[in-house]
């Protein structure tokens, strides 16, 4: 049986650059944000620990030569992760566009969403199961624990509701993926700007991830994000997956004011040469 970690404890890397700059990095449980200049490896960093990991989240040691992971429990061999970066390459290969039906879908940032539908549709049969056998159990509880299951979705649409709010955007409550509506018009997810995208497709990733322990690994997310979506990022990840643990790189003062200052931790304090 695969054994998950619930968090990562430590980044260790051997050489961030061909011999030179040994890493060492303690990480706290829920939140972790790397900052720097540019140049100094903050998404190197992120991109050796990803491809350290296989598709399926497995990290033994040969995977990648010279990076180690400690995790909780320590003997866990396997970590539920996303990735998501703020590049959004502006088209895609014609055998990806051949491969999926859906004319709309364009740029990368697109084919995140595209996927992220899927997901969120498996997401929502499983917690529709989950509340069927809640109420059918006959617990006395039962109907305050199915409606307790189904939070988390509409914590996720008031949010989306509240940050669109300023263009008049609302997202359609009745159908299985996620539209929206503008002055009585409908709107699909891959007509929204790019801010707009950005910061669906974080907030949709941490909802599927169905409360389950995760890390997500955000490359400087602030890109396209207005400065008060900045400031409330980190918060509303970890409302709506309490379970995960963030690890991100970011530029933007926005992001960490107010409570996560003391969560920064710069390249040059966990390197050496």
């Amino acid at each position: 049986m695969q054994k998950y970690a619930e968090y990562i404890q430590q980044i260790e890397i051997d050489s961030l650059w061909s011999g030179r700059k040994h890493v060492v990095w303690d990480l706290d449980p829920k939140v972790n944000v790397l900052s720097g200049m540019n140049g100094e490896g903050k998404s190197t960093i992120l991109n050796k620990v990803v491809k350290s990991l296989s598709g399926n989240g497995e990290f033994p040691s040969h995977m990648l030569k010279g990076v180690r992971l400690k995790v909780f429990p320590e003997d866990a061999k396997w970590i539920r992760y996303d990735v998501i970066r703020s590049m959004d390459n502006p088209t895609l290969s014609k055998e990806t566009l051949e491969r999926i039906d859906q004319p709309l879908v364009v740029s990368e940032l697109d084919f995140r969403l595209y996927q992220l539908q899927r997901r969120y549709l498996d997401y929502q049969v499983n917690i529709g199961n989950r509340i069927i056998k809640t109420i059918q159990s006959g617990d006395p509880d039962a109907a305050a624990q199915a409606q307790q299951l189904s939070q988390p979705k509409q914590r996720f649409q008031d949010m989306l509701d509240d940050l669109f709010s300023d263009t008049g955007k609302k997202v359609v409550r009745t159908e299985n993926e996620i539209s929206f509506t503008q002055m009585d018009e409908r709107l699909s997810a891959y007509k929204l700007s790019s801010g707009e995208k950005q910061v669906l497709t974080i907030l949709l990733t941490v909802l599927v991830e169905d409360n389950q322990p995760y890390v997500l690994f955000l490359d400087e997310p602030e890109i396209s994000l207005h400065i008060e979506w900045q400031q409330r990022l980190i918060d509303m990840i970890c409302e709506l997956n309490p379970n995960v643990q963030l690890i991100m790189t970011t530029h933007a003062p926005g992001i960490i004011m107010d409570k996560w200052g003391d969560y920064v931790t710069n390249v040059s304090d966990i390197t050496d040469q």
